[in-house]
């Protein structure tokens, strides 16, 4: 517990069997009071080191459903233990779990509902290792949809981030994408709702067993990003419905 808040922290796994255990050792068990992981079919011995790390709720899929179908079965299973905080944290190590108080604190300060941990407050997505053309794409990508959607975001991209539960049950995220994309269309669901983003810097750690999609998948990515920007601002203006801006009503 956090301040009377029960903490949960996700992890959407695949193919994570070296990096897991440094990433586990560094949550901080005093506050965090459930640990899901979620594994995507892997076919390494991911399920195996979990089990091993004294995970108490572990998931594998049958067959690989992407990354936006695991973090739905993360956040499902989340909001099934009764978990008021929900921290969404990569398994394979290139985020810093030591931020995770920091993160849970502006949640239970009672100011926001969501945090994001973003790699470009400060200078530490380059000097952390992110090859030079993600960090021109990202920079591309964030002035695009902070343009489209009137925010003022440092980076949409990261996938380190904190939920107050009401978040995650009014949310449509059920109806987003089961692909990276996911990410993208959560934050853009949080703004139109009208949930209060804050953001803190965080290091990152590019190297060999961190995930990462490659060129043509980031391509794609981006592309989803924009259609994303542009569904919200059709909404925003009443031109369109999309069926993720609708508020959720079974949760």
């Amino acid at each position: 517990m956090f301040d009377n808040h029960k903490i949960a922290v996700i992890l959407p796994a695949y193919n994570a069997a070296k990096t897991l255990k440094r990433t586990v050792e560094e949550i901080p068990f005093d506050i965090v009071d459930e640990v899901i992981l979620v594994d995507d079919c892997s076919f390494d011995n991911t399920i195996e080191i979990a089990k091993q790390l004294g995970i108490k709720h572990i998931i594998k899929h049958d067959k690989n459903k992407g990354y936006g179908a695991n973090q739905k079965t993360c956040y499902d299973t989340a909001l099934k233990l009764n978990c008021d905080i929900v921290v969404m944290l990569h398994p394979d190590y290139q985020y810093s779990p030591k931020l995770i108080k920091a993160l849970v604190a502006m949640i239970t300060s009672g100011h926001y509902d969501v945090v994001l941990a973003s790699r470009i407050l400060g200078k530490g997505a380059l000097k952390g290792g992110m090859p030079l053309y993600k960090y021109i794409f990202n920079r591309i990508l964030t002035y695009l949809q902070n343009a489209i959607m009137k925010q003022k975001f440092s980076e949409y991209h990261t996938g380190y981030r904190a939920f107050k539960s009401d978040v995650l049950r009014k949310v449509n995220y059920k109806a987003n994408s089961d692909d990276f994309v996911f990410d993208n269309q959560m934050i853009a669901q949080i703004c139109y709702h009208n949930f209060r983003v804050a953001e803190i810097s965080c290091p990152t750690r590019y190297f060999k067993e961190a995930s990462s999609i490659n060129f043509k998948r980031s391509i794609k990515y981006g592309l989803g990003v924009i259609l994303t920007s542009l569904q919200y601002r059709l909404q925003k203006w009443k031109i369109k419905k999309f069926k993720i801006f609708e508020a959720n009503v079974d949760r």
